[in-house]
């Protein structure tokens, strides 16, 4: 084989971290991988609340860093909160410059919006409630537009190659037909999403299923922070899969959470009440349910006849299910939304496997902590890729030596049975769902690793094998601390004050994976 890299870089991931990705590495020769057709079936497309970002007149990067601190139940890097802020403002005009149409007050000023756990009103949004479908627009507009982006749209990810020094070398794919190929260059990025669709309940994409994970903890990248799973409050209470989400920014003009005789649920439990963290509104309207009884998000005084012109998705959504915001509570669930934890990166979201970094939701930069402020991710999807560009250009264009295998794909993919997937996802949101305890946490590690031996299924296995690396981190965290709620360590840790890091290996040698 020749030894010189069919491309300069490699990008995983159809949705706005992976796009930006590619844009960002111009003029260099990217391969561009997406599951389905680019923006369709990812997270990015469906956010509706908007990018945080200090541009106000009353607002400063540091309050928006010291914000990201306090939601992070103190597990947020202060110094990587403090570049992401710091980098916010400017990384909203360089997205604007794509022709992303965001809402605006005036001329000079963005129309802000504000949403839990944020002093200021930061979240700058666009067609309403539509910020991730406008993003999607105008970046999908952009890529198709650049001819060094060569786009295999339909193709999944299998691994990441390395050569016998452990440094990037290509990654392999299989095609939708079932063939695969091999793409060598000297950089991968992995932009592949959460891991909402593992749970029975989720506003993600049902096929967020942690690939990019389980792709690079293979490849022997280190794994961080898996077991904090954000769950959303208010995802609507419908026969849907995956749930429409009811945006946070619904709270934050005054909405309330309200069960089936009226009373607030949030009376007495935070005194930021609706505005409090997800974590601690989404354990409430669980326990509230638990009970028995049902939850629901009355905007019917604070938001009212505005409804539609003020939030025109969530209002479509709701009708399409014969729900009038206008003159009735809306019913809502907690559903997984987005994991702080994923992929361990630096600041220019390098991995620790050399060539290799992660980009989005599925990388753990140690911003969120055990709990996300609202907004940020999508922050953190427009803000890293140009620093993963500066480092893969700064390398040089490495090249590839000798290629060393890191998986036999031969043959054609496998399906899971549609049994299977519902086993699993039931499994995870029983058992590493919202509330935790040890019993539940091994017994959903032993079913999941029974089930990733019995089926033949590559995708499912990855899935399996994400699931049971979760269950495993939770098993290790003995606290509650932010999206993590052990019933059986009820109370924080002082001595738990630490991210987390594992391996495969880790977890192999441990029988949870």
């Amino acid at each position: 084989m020749n030894d010189q890299p069919g491309f300069d870089a490699i990008v995983v991931g159809g949705g706005l971290a992976g796009m930006l990705t590619a844009l960002e590495l111009q003029p260099l020769r990217v391969a561009l991988v997406s599951y389905g057709r680019l923006g369709e079936s990812t997270s990015s497309a469906w956010a509706q609340g908007g990018i945080a970002a200090a541009v106000g007149d009353d607002d400063s990067p540091a309050l928006h860093a010291a914000d990201t601190v306090a939601a992070g139940a103190g597990l947020v890097e202060r110094r990587v909160a403090a570049r992401l802020a710091a980098d916010a403002p400017g990384a909203i005009e360089r997205i604007a410059s794509l022709g992303v149409r965001f809402d605006r007050a005036d001329a000079a000023h963005y129309a802000l919006g504000r949403e839990a756990a944020h002093s200021r009103r930061r979240i700058v949004r666009a067609g309403g409630d539509a910020i991730g479908a406008e993003l999607v627009r105008a970046t999908v507009a952009a890529v198709r537009e650049r001819a060094a982006i060569e786009r295999f749209e339909g193709g999944r990810a299998l691994d990441v190659v390395l050569d016998d020094s452990r440094h990037v070398a290509g990654l392999t794919l299989r095609h939708v037909d079932g063939t695969t190929e091999m793409l060598v260059a000297p950089a991968a990025v992995l932009a592949t999403g959460g891991i909402g669709g593992l749970y029975r309940f989720t506003t993600n994409p049902t096929l967020s299923r942690g690939t990019g994970i389980a792709i690079a903890a293979r490849a022997g990248a280190r794994l961080a922070d898996l077991e904090f799973v954000q769950f959303h409050p208010t995802a609507l209470d419908v026969p849907s899969d995956p749930l429409p989400l009811i945006s946070e920014a619904v709270r934050g003009e005054g909405a309330l959470l309200v069960d089936e005789a009226g009373e607030r649920i949030m009376a007495g439990v935070d005194a930021a009440l609706e505005l409090a963290p997800r974590d601690v509104v989404a354990r409430r309207v669980f326990a509230v349910r638990q009970q028995g009884r049902r939850v629901f998000l009355d905007a019917r005084a604070a938001i009212g006849d505005s409804f539609p012109l003020r939030f025109p998705t969530v209002f479509a959504a709701c009708r399409r299910f014969g729900i009038d915001p206008r003159s009735e509570p809306i019913p809502v669930v907690a559903a997984a939304h987005y994991h702080m934890g994923g992929i361990a990166v630096d600041l220019q979201g390098r991995t620790n496997v050399g060539g290799l970094y992660a980009c989005g939701e599925v990388a753990a930069t140690g911003v969120h902590g055990a709990n996300r402020l609202a907004s940020n991710s999508l922050l953190e999807s427009v803000v890293y890729p140009e620093r993963i560009a500066r480092d893969v250009r700064a390398a040089g264009g490495r090249r590839v030596g000798p290629l060393s295998r890191t998986r036999n794909e031969a043959g054609a993919a496998a399906p899971a049975a549609a049994a299977a997937w519902e086993e699993l996802r039931s499994e995870m949101y029983r058992n590493v769902g919202v509330e935790r305890d040890e019993s539940r946490l091994f017994a959903a590690a032993a079913r999941l690793a029974a089930l990733a031996a019995d089926n033949p299924s590559e995708e499912f296995r990855d899935a399996a094998t994400v699931a049971a690396l979760i269950a495993h981190a939770a098993l290790l965290r003995r606290e509650s601390r932010g999206s993590h709620i052990r019933l059986d360590y009820p109370g924080r840790d002082d001595a738990e004050r630490h991210r987390s890091f594992l391996s495969l290996a880790d977890a192999t040698l441990a029988g949870t994976a």
